[in-house]
This record gives C-alpha cells, structure tokens and sequence, in this order.
C-alpha cells in the first residue's frame, strides 16, 4: 500500500464504477480505490475510516441511503465534516445542485454520455483530488 491517501467511490451503477476506476488506473492514479455501492455501505466505510481517503467520489442516486443524505451525514459528523466531497452523478436537476452545494459538496460534476469525456473528467478529478490538493493535516 503507498502513502497516498485512498479514493472512495461510492456508485450503484457497475458500468459507471468500472469506467471510473478505469479512468483513473488510465490517468496513472497512484491512490487505492475504495468502492461502496449503496448509500449505507458509504456511510458505514467512510465514518470508520481510518485513515480518511483523499476525496469521496458519489452519485446521488443511491439505494438504501441516496446521496445527499449521505453527504448530509458526513458534513454532521466532527471527523468528517472537511473531508472532500465530490458529486459525481448523471442528475442535472437544478435542485440536486443547489442542494449539493447546500450540504458542503466541493464540487459538482454532471457524468458526460461520451466515454472519452467521461475518462478525462474522471482523469482530471483524481489527479487534482488525489495527488495536487493539499490534503487536511492528520489529527486536525
């Protein structure tokens, strides 16, 4: 395992999951992938992390628990509350996006249709989330 801090990638669709990974394993990202594949799962790997991964990838379309509730639930918990957050799903409705940015996401990216797009944004999402931001220091 490298000193690099883990990705999570929290996804219901198989096909989108594996694009994702794959895209970032083609962009030469270093970070361990993490999957949760419904919001539950998510929210069960992310508060017992340890140490938090670099950044959390969701959809909000999720079962057991959707995604903004998710996000809703690790801005409410004192270990998480700054861990980033990026939303990454196919929902263009404007309220998802406000909601989003409502509940503390850092930022948010609408899944392109076209595979090339898609792989370079998700490319370009794990270069900057997992090896050029500034992570929080550990035990801040």
């Amino acid at each position: 395992m490298s000193n690099l801090s883990s990705i999570f990638i929290v996804e219901d669709n198989p096909d989108d999951e594996r694009l994702t990974i794959r895209a970032l394993k083609k962009g030469q990202i270093a970070n361990e992938i993490v999957v949760a594949r419904n919001g539950e799962e998510a929210l069960n790997l992310v508060l017992n992390a340890d140490p938090l991964p670099c950044v959390v990838l969701l959809d909000l379309k999720l079962p057991k628990v959707d995604g903004l509730e998710v996000l809703r639930r690790i801005r409410a918990n004192a270990r998480t509350r700054l861990l980033p957050v990026v939303v990454l799903t196919s929902s263009s409705e404007d309220r998802d996006i406000v909601e989003s940015y409502s509940l503390g996401a850092n930022s948010y990216v609408r899944k392109p249709v076209e595979i090339d797009r898609f792989t370079d944004a998700v490319r370009q999402l794990g270069l900057y989330w997992g090896v050029v931001n500034e992570q929080i220091p550990k035990g801040l």
